[in-house]
């Protein structure tokens, strides 16, 4: 489900830098995170978002996330704009 929202999403923020900015600068309805991305890597954004009360929504693979994206690799968060 969480994919087809990203597939559907109109330019979400790739990545987590992006993803990060997008945060900061609360332009963010909803964070994906990807479960097998390193917990080191999307931390940050994770409590950001826990931090602004903005729904944190968990898919299973990295690859499909990105694809989703249509990226040819794989994306570990991806932000839905608001």
């Amino acid at each position: 489900m969480s994919y087809e929202k990203v597939e559907q999403g109109s330019n979400p923020f790739v990545g987590v830098k992006q993803t990060l900015k997008a945060l900061d600068n609360d332009l963010v309805s909803e964070l994906v995170i990807a479960s097998d991305a390193d917990s080191r890597i999307v931390s940050q954004a994770e409590l950001k978002a826990q931090t602004k009360r903005i729904p944190i929504v968990y898919v299973d693979s990295m690859r499909k996330l990105g694809k989703a994206c249509g990226i040819d690799v794989g994306a570990a968060t991806v932000a839905l704009r608001k």
